[in-house]
Formats: structure tokens, C-alpha cells, sequence
């Protein structure tokens, strides 16, 4: 096969490529691996590129919390009433009159039965098997506890459901006014639909997008995190899929975190060889180098000054020879 041509090789980072065939066979073995779970991944061919798509796991390994949107980019938030308007249990007419009662819309006040936040955790992409969050008041784009509308309204079972998945939940954790601001369960894992045509950057602004998170995508970085104690950081290069698929898909050697940026130290292979060494085994280390250490310095001093006296010794020679003659 030849590979010398970019038709036969896929982009997995900067300047870096592997064979397609190469990438297929790794692929195969993901999938075997995922058979029968939603985990498996799909390929197909684009104008002669290799594109694989679908879903990556992501645990969440933040120190400090993050904070939730307020309100979805698409839906306004209502201005609190003023004055003027018959919230204020009036109505002025034209020109200021008071308007009567009677003139007042019928109202009823309704329980929060539609609360988007009512969503069972389990309907989240977080980590199953967790106590869904305490009941707290709500946000006001989900509208409150107590909702007010016309009466004879009502909202469908499919409106219902649509506002129910208006957004993602993390770890059944949805906004609430109380804990806007938090910090994920460390290793709860969630996942987003990805290609292998996306880069680092791209996957972490996608990610944020899913759980409306406030803060920038700068703050943070994609890290995967081997049982060893090796991380590696994807550079904005990368493509976090493919690195996905050539680590292998067993999470119990290696995950991918999201981390923030000033908060890791990347630790390579070496380093992570004698992470989870006792202290007292460390030392035995230490002192072993050192005497290897000492004795090569020894083995050089040797070495340079028999080097050293046959110098000196030929330089005698040198500046004798012309007083012999």
C-alpha cells in the first residue's frame, strides 16, 4: 500500500497522519469492544475524506465550579411588570384614567406542574445511580413556582416533553437560582455527538453549548487521563475522536477529561512510572541513582586525567626535543 499519498492517510493532529487502513482496524476493535451499546461509532467516505462520527464520552474533572446561563439564547426574559400595567392591580386607561375591576383578564394561578426543572435526573446526560438535587425554587426562563396564565390554557403532553428537553441536565443538575453556580461530581461522565473532523476547541465549545455553561471555553482543555497517572493534553490541533479511537476504547486504562487550563500539569510516561510508588520506595530510588551517579563522575575524573597526564607528558617531549639537538 502506498503511503505516500494523503488519500490514503486521515489527519490526527498537527503534521501528524495515520493509514487509513490503520485506522480502520482500530476502529473495528472499538466497535467490537462497544457491540450492542450506543457507544459505537459510524465511518463513511466524503469526497475520498474518512469520517468517523459519534458519540464521545467526556468526564468532568473541574476543581472550581462553573456557572450555568440564566436563560437560553433564544428565549427573552420577561421585564418585571411596571406601574402601569394591571400587574399592579390596576389598569389605566388612554389617557390615565382608571380603568374597574371587571376590566381585569381573567387569571387563575396554577401549580408548577409544567416546570421544565421538574425533569427526573435520570433524563440528563449525566452519571446514573445519583440522588437527584434538592427542589429549589426555579429560574424565571423556566418560569417560577407559581405560574400565572389565562384561564382555559393549558400546555399539551408534547409541549410538555419539549420543554422537559430544552436543555440538558448535569447530573439531573439543571439552573436554579440557589446553585447557578457549582461544581460537577469529579469522574461523572457525560458524552456529545462528535465527528473526527473536530477539533479540541471545537469539541469544548460544543460541550459548553449542551449544558448553556457561562464560562468561556478558553478556561478549560481536554486531557486524557491513563490509570498510570500519564496525562496528555490535546493541543487545539487534534482531533479528540481519532485520539480517542487509537487509545482504545477501554475507560479503565485511559478517559478523557475535561480540566481546566491552570489547574493540570501535563505528566509523561516516564513520570507516571513512579507516581504510585510509596515514599520510602522513591528514596531507595533516589539513592540508587545517585550512587550510579557518583560513580560515573568517578569513571570520567579517571578518564579525563589519564587523558590529562599524557597531554602533559607529550608537551615535555615537544619542548625537550629542539634542547637535545
Amino acid at each position: 500500500m502506498d503511503y505516500g499519498g494523503h488519500e490514503y492517510l486521515v489527519p490526527c493532529g498537527k503534521e501528524k497522519y495515520i493509514s487509513k487502513n490503520e485506522l480502520l482496524l482500530h476502529l473495528k476493535t472499538y466497535n467490537i469492544y462497544y457491540e450492542g451499546q450506543n457507544l459505537q461509532l459510524r465511518h463513511r467516505e466524503e469526497e475520498g475524506e474518512l469520517i468517523v462520527e459519534g458519540l464521545l464520552n467526556i468526564s468532568w474533572g473541574l476543581r472550581r465550579p462553573i456557572r450555568l446561563q440564566m436563560q437560553d439564547d433564544n428565549q427573552r426574559i420577561r421585564p418585571p411588570p411596571s406601574s402601569s400595567s394591571w400587574h399592579s392591580g390596576c389598569n389605566l386607561g388612554a389617557h390615565g384614567s382608571v380603568l374597574k375591576p371587571s376590566t381585569l383578564p381573567d387569571i387563575q394561578v396554577t401549580d408548577a406542574e409544567a416546570t421544565p426543572n421538574a425533569e427526573a435526573p435520570g433524563s440528563g446526560m449525566g452519571e446514573p445511580g445519583l440522588d437527584p438535587p434538592e427542589e429549589t425554587p426555579q429560574l424565571m426562563r423556566t418560569r417560577s413556582d407559581v405560574g400565572v396564565r389565562r384561564r382555559g390554557s393549558s400546555r399539551t403532553p408534547s409541549e410538555q416533553r419539549r420543554i422537559r428537553r430544552h436543555r440538558f441536565s448535569i447530573n439531573g443538575h439543571f439552573y436554579n437560582h440557589k446553585t447557578s453556580v457549582f461544581t460537577p461530581a469529579y469522574g461523572s461522565v457525560t458524552n456529545v455527538r462528535i465527528n473526527s473532523t473536530m477539533t479540541t476547541p471545537q469539541v469544548l465549545k460544543l460541550l459548553l453549548n449542551k449544558f448553556k455553561i457561562e464560562n468561556s471555553a478558553e478556561e478549560f482543555a481536554l486531557y486524557i487521563v491513563h490509570t498510570s497517572g500519564e496525562k496528555q493534553k490535546l493541543r487545539a490541533s487534534d482531533y479528540p475522536l481519532i485520539a480517542r479511537v487509537l487509545q482504545g476504547p477501554c475507560e479503565q486504562v485511559s478517559k478523557v477529561f475535561l480540566m481546566e487550563k491552570d489547574q493540570v500539569e501535563e505528566v509523561t510516561y516516564d513520570v507516571a512510572q513512579y507516581i504510585k510508588f510509596e515514599m520510602p520506595v522513591l528514596r531507595s530510588f533516589i539513592q540508587k541513582l545517585e550512587e550510579e551517579e557518583d560513580r560515573e563522575v568517578k569513571k570520567l575524573m579517571r578518564k579525563y586525567s589519564i587523558l590529562r597526564l599524557m597531554i602533559e607528558q607529550r608537551l615535555e617531549e615537544i619542548s625537550e626535543g629542539p634542547t637535545a639537538m
